[in-house]
């Protein structure tokens, strides 16, 4: 059987003598009521179901055909050339008994994820879980509650509601079946319409595969629900994710970089991801972590990422867009562009960091181009922060509007940002920031054009900070007066800055503020300063002559 039997959906259906519709009998389908499966929700299917997959694999491939009912079953194995069909109705609803997963080989016995799978394939080529059927893994029978005291409402904008439950655990390990859908060095994996429900833990990933889509998929778990990532893309290359509405209680979709099957870490590259709706208590879209390997030539695009006004602060997405490199990886080729984001906490977030580091791969995060950004309701400071010795290098951000509605107090600006280079990579990881709009620390070669920061809540700090920067070039920023004496824009030890375009907002202290004893090379070109009391402040650390302007309106 060709690829296009297999992938194609198959409009051979007939009426039968009994009155039920179906597909048409013949050498390619396979019904599984044949194979004794019955969908009353109480008789457990998994031998039946795992039959007529074999059934269709010896016959060289097919369709295996799951009617509407509700079909009790422990863990599956798809083969090669097999497309499992759900029909409209249909639920392959996950058994709640551990004993009914059979472990497969592999990963790490401890985390997130383990050796069980509601439904798992390796070294397994044209391969399909289509139609407009069910899979629901039943999470909460394998979660309780933590029982933790309520947070205090001034720490929600570090808390997560997911922190109310945990996995059960025997004998000190997890009992779920995590992910729920896993596929291992597969190649050509399709997987379109079908609703994922519940998982107990991640709810897909593929892992080592080749030419991966996905398509009009539905993820609907429960926010509370811990550690259930919507997608988790792991050392796969041509990938093609459309088309999909995910709301989950971790991460949305995630790209990872880490081999628990052993051998080599391979890169995760060619993947694009376009026309998805995003919501979460955790991150929308995120690279990272783990990031052992190379992350290349990746796009995100013509999405939305929200959650509802009503959600509290700790159901709230941490992150829209997280760009995370710090297990010893390399980040290089990254696209994201027209992006709309509602009450997310924090727009964007870009780190590199050593939390592990692999010395046969020199860590990097370069090369990272994001436009067309609007977001709205944001709660934390966005940052683009490395290490003095593991620097962020080419990120370019053009085209972006970030309204918060933080209200953020003058004397966090005095406040020391730890440096965190070991800590697990989070927008809240270094506190409360000292600009409301944008905080970026250890970069090289930072490109800002036509660049909006709205405070819709009075806000005492700069909107812009940029700390031991090279080569900066800022060009169209308009942003809101603070609501102190504090500057629009403080440069600390920034060697090689350009600014030229902006405007300085009504009744502004001044403009821009320089210091730093390593500061050089500071040009403002062809600025409208007019309504600001100051056009800039040079503080007295600052050497003579690093700071220059010309041509600016005052």
């Amino acid at each position: 059987m060709n690829r296009r039997e297999l992938l194609g959906f198959s409009g051979a259906f007939l009426l039968t003598g009994r009155g039920q519709t179906g597909p048409a009998e013949n050498a390619l389908w396979w019904d599984v009521r044949r194979f004794g499966a019955v969908g009353d929700g109480k008789t457990k299917n998994t031998a039946a179901l795992q039959q007529a997959i074999e059934a269709a694999f010896q016959a060289g491939g097919g369709t295996v055909y799951v009617p509407a009912g509700t079909y009790l079953t422990g863990g599956l194995v798809l083969k090669s050339n097999v497309r499992l069909y759900l029909e409209a109705g249909a639920t392959l609803l996950g058994s709640t008994d551990p004993a009914d997963y059979e472990d497969h080989p592999g990963p790490y016995p401890g985390g997130d994820a383990n050796t069980r799978h509601l439904l798992f394939a390796e070294n397994a080529e044209n391969i399909a879980l289509c139609g407009l059927g069910t899979v629901d893994g039943q999470g909460p029978a394998f979660w309780q509650p933590t029982h933790r005291p309520p947070p205090r409402p001034e720490d929600l904008w570090r808390d997560v509601i997911a922190y109310d439950y945990r996995p059960i655990r025997q004998s000190g390990k997890q009992i779920r079946p995590s992910p729920m859908l896993e596929f291992v060095r597969c190649r050509n994996v399709h997987i379109e319409g079908v609703l994922l429900a519940n998982s107990p833990g991640w709810t897909l990933r593929p892992i080592l595969c080749e030419t991966v889509t996905i398509r009009g998929i539905r993820v609907r778990n429960p926010i509370y629900g811990p550690n259930t990532d919507g997608m988790d893309i792991t050392c796969c290359h041509n990938v093609f994710i459309s088309d999909c509405d995910i709301a989950t209680g971790d991460d949305a979709i995630c790209l990872k970089s880490e081999n628990p099957y052993g051998g080599p870490v391979q890169a995760n590259e060619n993947i694009t991801i376009t026309n998805c709706v995003l919501t979460t208590c955790c991150n929308g879209f995120k690279m990272g972590t783990a990031t052992q390997g190379a992350f290349r030539d990746i796009t995100f695009t013509n999405s939305v990422i929200y959650n509802a006004d009503a959600d509290p602060i700790n159901a709230r997405v941490i992150s829209g867009i997280a760009v995370e490199m710090v297990d010893g990886g390399s980040v290089e080729g990254v696209v994201i562009s027209n992006i709309a984001m509602r009450n997310v906490r924090t727009p964007l977030f870009v780190r590199l960091g050593t939390r592990t580091e692999n010395p046969a791969v020199p860590t990097s995060l370069r090369g990272v181009r994001i436009s067309q950004i609007y977001a709205t309701g944001s709660l934390l400071t966005s940052s683009i922060t490395g290490l003095p010795e593991h620097r962020v290098q080419e990120v370019q951000l053009e085209n972006i509007c970030i309204e918060t509605v933080e209200g953020g107090k003058a004397e966090w600006v005095e406040h020391t940002v730890p440096e965190q280079p070991k800590a697990y990579p989070e927008a809240r990881m270094f506190g409360r920031l000292p600009a409301y709009g944008l905080y970026c620390r250890h970069v090289d070669g930072l490109r800002l054009s036509q660049i909006e920061l709205v405070s819709k809540t009075p806000d005492g700090r700069p909107a812009l900070v940029c700390d031991d920067v090279k080569n900066l070039d800022v060009q169209g920023l308009h942003a809101s007066t603070p609501s102190t004496q504090m500057p629009l824009v403080q440069l600390n030890d920034v060697q090689g800055a350009f600014l030229h375009g902006c405007a300085a907002p009504q009744g502004v202290q001044a403009f821009l503020m320089v210091s730093g004893a390593r500061t050089a090379r500071v040009r403002l070109v062809g600025n409208d300063l007019s309504e600001a009391k100051q056009a800039f402040i040079v503080k007295p650390d600052v050497p003579k002559g690093a700071v220059r302007s010309a041509g600016n309106l005052k």
